[in-house]
């Protein structure tokens, strides 16, 4: 194991989308271990870096809220971008008025979650050949200390934006909710998604960078117990 932090992520809303649920959002109770490696990854990461959730943590009781949200349902095609970067044309945008879709969502509320993971090194190398666990380990813990971000870290979805995210030597298991005690199955949750090409761009040519997005949905089937959810304990039970 790599280098470990433990941070706190706090937010007013949530939502870690079933995948089978996905004309209607609806979140699983408890966050995935892709998601939060999502945002551990808008604070700092790079190719040299595999971002590893162990331990997630639910501090607060799962609680439920029906909202309905206006959502775009096309999307801007690469090719198009590509092309109006060239001539002009065609025009890549979207008209909001015209591609608008409401769509019903069930999402968590006060969400207060303990993180606990490492970062390995990938074995790709940057023009600066100075890849070394001690280098990454000291730019990842200024940035949580100070609280930068390259992007905004959120909840599963870019509308749930978290409120704080917080550095800590050890967990206050003592604050977590009386409503978690006890072995809650989890059933089967989504894990992450892995890419085929495994970080590496097409004919390994760094210049251009294309990488390919074929991927597959990697599973895994939890338990969380006292509202901790061991997720290193549970890595050999994945599946695709």
């Amino acid at each position: 194991m790599g280098y470990g932090f433990k941070i706190m992520v706090s937010g007013d809303y949530a939502c870690f989308t079933r995948p089978e649920m996905k004309t209607e959002r609806v979140s699983y109770d408890v966050p995935t271990p892709g998601a939060m490696e999502g945002l551990i990854k808008s604070i700092y990461w790079k190719p040299a870096l595999r971002i590893v959730v162990d331990k997630i943590i639910v501090f607060n009781p799962i609680k439920f809220v029906n909202i309905r949200r206006n959502e775009v349902k096309d999307k801007v095609s690469f090719s198009n971008v590509k092309k109006q970067m060239k001539d002009g044309k065609p025009r890549a945008e979207i008209y909001t008025k015209e591609s608008i879709s409401q769509r019903g969502s069930m999402i968590l509320k006060d969400v207060l979650y303990g993180v606990g993971f490492h970062f390995e090194l990938t074995g790709i190398r940057s023009e600066h050949d100075d890849e070394s666990e001690e280098k990454h380990y000291n730019i990842m813990l200024r940035r949580l200390k100070k609280g930068q971000h390259f992007r905004q870290p959120v909840l599963g979805c870019s509308e749930f934006p978290t409120d704080k995210i917080e550095l800590v030597d050890e967990f206050p298991t003592d604050r977590v909710s009386a409503e978690l005690k006890g072995d809650t199955d989890l059933g089967f949750m989504l894990y992450h998604m892995k890419f085929r090409d495994g970080g590496i761009p097409k004919d390994n040519d760094w210049e251009t960078r294309k990488f390919s997005d074929k991927a597959d949905a990697v599973f895994y089937r939890p338990h969380m117990i006292d509202g901790v959810i061991d997720v290193a304990k549970y890595k050999e039970m994945m599946k695709c």
